[in-house]
C-alpha cells in the first residue's frame, strides 16, 4: 500500500512540472514592443506596439500589491510611469530589465515623509536554480516589488522590449 502511495505521489508531483512548464502557445517572433502596461489588479502585462496588444503575460507582484510603492521594503510594485533604463543579464533572477522606479515624484514623496523610497524594481524570471518551478509561481505574489514572469517568457520579453520603452503600471 505505501508503495502504491509513493507511486502516486511521484506521478502527481511529475504532472505538475510537466504543467509547470509545458510551453505555452505564441509567435516565435513577437517583433519590438513600444509600450508595457502593467495592470495590477489582473496580475497581467503587455506588451503593446502602435496601439496593438502584441502579447499579454500573467505574473506575479510584490508581496504586497494593493497600492502604490511608498517605500522600501513595503513590498509593493510601484504604480505610475517608468521606463525600461538598463537590462541586467546577471541579475540573480533570469534576466531582470530595470524599471526607472523611483521617479521624481516617488522621490519627492518619500523625502516628504522621511523614507527611503526603495528601489532595484524589475521585470524578471526566476531566481536562478528555481526555474522549474515555471508557471507556478502565479499562484502567490512572492517578489518584493518586482514583476515576475517564467523564464521562457523572459526570453520573449528580452527580445522585445529595448531599453528606453516606456512602462505604464496600472493599479
Amino acid at each position: 500500500m505505501l508503495k502504491r502511495a509513493v507511486l502516486v505521489v511521484l506521478a502527481v508531483l511529475f504532472a505538475v512540472g510537466v504543467y509547470a512548464n509545458w510551453p505555452e502557445a505564441g509567435p516565435a517572433h513577437l517583433g519590438q514592443a513600444d509600450v508595457v502596461v502593467i495592470y495590477k489588479a489582473e496580475r497581467r502585462m503587455t506588451l503593446m506596439q502602435a496601439g496593438a496588444e502584441l502579447k499579454s503575460y500573467v505574473v506575479s507582484l510584490g508581496r504586497n500589491p494593493v497600492g502604490p510603492k511608498s517605500q522600501e521594503g513595503d513590498g509593493r510594485t510601484p504604480e505610475g510611469l517608468y521606463a525600461i533604463d538598463y537590462r541586467k543579464p546577471d541579475s540573480a533572477y533570469y534576466k531582470a530589465l530595470h524599471i526607472s522606479y523611483p521617479s521624481l515624484t516617488d522621490l519627492s514623496a518619500a523625502r516628504q515623509r522621511a523614507v527611503d523610497p526603495g528601489g532595484l524594481i524589475m521585470i524578471h524570471g526566476m531566481r536562478n536554480g528555481l526555474g522549474l518551478v515555471g508557471r507556478l509561481h502565479r499562484l502567490i505574489d512572492w517578489t518584493e516589488g518586482c514583476i515576475a514572469v517564467t523564464n521562457r517568457e523572459m526570453d520573449e520579453i528580452w527580445n522585445a522590449v529595448r531599453d528606453g520603452t516606456p512602462v505604464e503600471i496600472r493599479p
